[in-house]
């Protein structure tokens, strides 16, 4: 059955309450659902139901097709000047001996590793620290591009540039100007966390605000260039915050239309000052994913990262509005691992992500950063017999 009978089976429901019938019915004639419809679904969508939806509007956008692409990071320093309740990941400078600081010329040697791979995008975020300032990063912007001018360079988080744009003393459409003209091709969508000051004030009160955040993206959007955007979820806040986050997303891209991807961020417990907030369950994951596809009408994309939630769970979130599960990373990033993410070593080859693809029945595609296609891997058959072995997917009545 396909998606669009199977959502027909839901609106014929007798079972079903009026409420999430109005939803599906909105859902099928392509309109937008209100704050408060947002909520009730964390409240009262069950898993089927939501998948159901979500998968509807997946497979009318993308079909089966699935992205991914080939990328690396550089993390340039794990120590902080910010202190933030759920970092694993991060040190504050007093902890020095815990960390590490790349001088630019240790980020150069980084890029040059690749020189010859065909990969397409390096992804540089880290910690915050004064050396890493506005001429350091247009400096760096610039040596990636005279290096290598077809590797996008998609970098630096809202909260990197607020703390360079700051000290630079210069307002954010100059800062962001001034990173375009350097060499800076998109930005990441980190620091989002959660942007109602009533969660993010116990969770990260020293950096910039939520207002600041969306405002930096925006100015970035005037340019005519494109950025994702992320949130943080499963610890303190509750459904009414999620929803609060993606309406102020969906209104800026309504004005803008700037963002790309939209990336739920499990929270994870490990080693950071909220170890004691347990995690949340796959079907809740699964769920988010989901009303997050529902919600955000006007992004093109929802993205899990495979890395921080499993191979398993990636294919899983494929039936529930994910449409990409990230690149290859190539074991070049230790923000997931720190946090306690399912892969401590995260890397996968080529072939192997077109197998965790392909196992459940969608096409793997390799887009660049904008989503231009690269290769379509559906009919595509390796050289190398050997097939790499994955976990048998668990059955969720």
């Amino acid at each position: 059955m396909d998606t669009a009978s199977k959502l027909q089976v839901l609106l014929n429901d007798p079972h079903l309450s009026p409420e999430l019938k109005n939803i599906a019915q909105k859902v099928y004639n392509n309109k937008r659902i209100t704050f408060d419809e947002g909520v009730l679904l964390y409240e009262k969508g069950e898993l089927a139901y939501l998948g159901t939806l979500a998968n509807y509007i997946r497979e009318k956008r993308h079909g089966n097709h699935t992205y991914f692409n080939r990328n690396f990071h550089i993390e340039p320093t794990n120590l902080c000047v910010y202190d933030c309740k759920f970092c694993s990941y991060s040190r504050l400078i007093k902890e020095r001996s815990e960390g590490w600081e790349y001088t630019m010329d240790e980020m150069f040697d980084i890029i040059k590793k690749y020189d010859g791979e065909p990969v397409t995008e390096v992804h540089i975020v880290g910690g915050v620290l004064p050396q890493y300032d506005v001429a350091f990063y247009s400096e760096l912007f610039t040596r990636i591009k005279k290096h290598r001018p077809g590797l996008h360079v998609k970098a630096l988080t809202p909260v990197e540039y607020h703390y360079i744009f700051k000290k630079a003393k210069i307002d954010y459409a100059t800062g962001m100007k001034l990173m375009k003209e350097a060499g800076l091709e998109s930005i990441p969508g980190g620091g989002a966390e959660i942007f109602h000051p009533e969660i993010r004030e116990q969770i990260a009160k020293d950096k910039c605000t939520g207002d600041q955040w969306l405002a930096i993206h925006e100015e970035w959007h005037k340019l005519g260039m494109r950025s994702n955007a992320t949130m943080l979820y499963g610890h303190i806040e509750q459904y009414k915050h999620r929803v609060d986050h993606m309406e102020q997303l969906r209104q800026l891209q309504d004005r803008t239309g700037g963002f790309q991807t939209f990336i739920p961020l499990k929270f994870r417990n490990q080693d950071n000052q909220m170890s004691h907030v347990p995690e949340t369950t796959v079907v809740e994951d699964l769920r988010n994913y989901a009303i997050a596809r529902i919600y955000l009408d006007n992004f093109d994309h929802i993205k899990a990262y495979w890395a921080m939630i499993s191979r398993t769970t990636a294919q899983l979130s494929l039936n529930f509005g994910v449409d990409d599960i990230d690149g290859t990373l190539d074991d070049t990033t230790k923000i997931y691992s720190m946090a306690g993410a399912e892969e401590q070593h995260p890397a996968m080859s080529t072939k192997q992500l077109v197998e965790l693809i392909k196992q459940v029945g969608r096409y793997p595609i390799e887009r660049d950063t904008l989503y231009n296609v690269i290769t379509d891997y559906n009919d595509f058959e390796f050289p190398d017999e050997v097939k790499p072995q994955f976990y048998k997917l668990p059955v969720i009545n």
